[in-house]
């Protein structure tokens, strides 16, 4: 389970950032987490409990706003989201990363996300 690996970090990283601030007590971490990613959403939030005890993060709230795969194709300009292979049995679509206008490759910009939006804090 690499969550709990990624999440060690995230936290870590929360915690070098607010011992430059005079924050008593943090409420909340806003996480973007991509579709790419394949972060799971319950693995991160059993993460973020496991990692963040006798920590100023514990006890806080983790708030994850997933991030929607979108794409640019430089051959035709086309730019928004990926189409979707869904096949029945699967759990989850596939996403299709090549353009739906002309078949082309294409660029990921957003949906790799794996980023701290916001944090909420008591001073």
């Amino acid at each position: 389970m690499h969550e709990v690996s990624v999440m060690a970090g995230i936290v870590e990283s929360v915690l070098r950032e607010i011992e430059k601030h005079q924050v008593s007590k943090v409420e909340e971490v806003e996480l973007v987490l991509g579709e790419l990613t394949r972060l799971g959403r319950d693995q991160m939030e059993f993460a973020f409990d496991i990692v963040t005890k006798g920590t100023l993060l514990e006890g806080s709230r983790l708030s994850i706003v997933e991030e929607a795969i979108e794409i640019r194709c430089p051959a035709c300009s086309f730019e928004g989201e990926a189409g979707r292979l869904e096949e029945d049995g699967f759990n989850h679509s596939i996403p299709i990363l090549s353009c739906p206008d002309c078949s082309k490759p294409v660029e990921v910009i957003k949906g790799k996300s794996c980023v701290v939006r916001s944090l909420k804090v008591l001073e």
